[in-house]
């Protein structure tokens, strides 16, 4: 879910808080990646991303702080989270965490970061007993060291209502998404991707309760923001238009829900290839528009595709 704000997340704060050392052709070419690997975030181009970050690590490792060693474990562990190679993430973050909390002590903004993130990664796989503690824990140092109004909070909150939605607590959940989104809205104006993200969280909870009306505009306007800023063929915009896909699904708009639905899988499968993770939603909300619509053989077959994805090892 989830992405460029965590990736955005690791890096500013790596520059808040780790000392500039010696090696400087080393932490020139280190930020020149990083900058790289950022862009091709932001177009959707993650595997290119995480080759440029895979670079990056190496040569924090040989030859720079180990804060930024961190930042690049966190870094990478992102981008392979994004591409659903999440056996491979985990260890990533950890250690991330692990060499902060030694340098810094358990209370510092840094610390938060990997906590939110490690948490995030575990919301994305829906184990949210691993998330929530994490996620609590990095609020209450963000709220603590940082203050009311400030962007990494804004990303813990937010990080901690979707853990807090997926576990069905929607009265815990919608105060934390708020308060996150006007952060966000205060600092990045209307039309950013974070900001986007935000009223998809805010629509797909309102779905859930059945507030169709007030779910469907906040929908409508995030998938306006994306496609202005990202562009009409991004996997951002791609979850935007399943999001919305679902809505009208529960509201028996079965052809629209079917179009939408259609067109972000096409795009997702595009951008991710056919076997990635993110791509399930897609299959499963088609099987279930296809089963209610009387064509049942097209839903088995969409199930058993979804169920084949899951169950490649990752």
């Amino acid at each position: 879910m989830n992405t460029y704000s965590k990736l955005l997340l690791a890096f500013l704060l790596l520059i808040l808080f780790v000392p500039q050392v010696g090696a400087d052709e080393h932490l020139d070419e280190w930020k020149r990646l990083n900058t790289q690997a950022i862009e091709n975030l932001k177009a959707g181009r993650y595997g290119i991303a995480a080759k440029l970050a895979e670079k990056q690590l190496a040569i924090a490792e040989k030859h720079l702080h180990e804060g930024r060693v961190a930042a690049s474990l966190g870094n990478l562990a992102l981008y392979y989270t994004k591409l659903g190679k999440y056996a491979e993430a985990e260890p990533l973050h950890k250690r991330s965490l692990a060499i902060n909390e030694k340098a810094l002590g358990p209370e510092h903004p840094t610390v938060a970061g990997d906590l939110s993130n490690l948490g995030s990664f575990y919301n994305e796989q829906q184990e949210y007993a691993k998330a929530e503690p994490l996620l609590k824990r990095a609020v209450a140092i963000e709220e603590k060291t940082l203050g009311p109004d400030a962007w990494l909070l804004a990303i813990g909150l937010n990080n901690l209502a979707l853990s807090y939605d997926g576990q069905g607590k929607y009265a815990e959940a919608e105060p934390l998404y708020k308060r996150s989104l006007a952060i966000k809205e205060k600092i990045l104006g209307p039309y950013h991707p974070h900001v986007a993200s935000g009223l998809n969280n805010v629509g797909q909870l309102y779905r859930k309760q059945g507030k169709y009306g007030e779910a469907e505009s906040l929908h409508k306007r995030a998938n306006a923001a994306w496609e202005k800023v990202l562009g009409p063929e991004h996997p951002k915009l791609a979850i935007g238009l399943n999001s919305l896909a679902k809505l009208y699904r529960d509201q028996g708009k079965y052809a629209e829900a079917e179009t939408l639905c259609l067109h972000s899988l096409a795009i997702k499968e595009k951008a991710l290839g056919p076997d990635h993770p993110n791509i399930v939603y897609n299959l499963e909300n088609l099987a279930e528009i296809y089963a209610k619509t009387d064509r049942k053989a097209e839903a088995e077959k969409l199930e058993k595709r979804a169920a084949a994805i899951k169950a490649k090892p990752r």
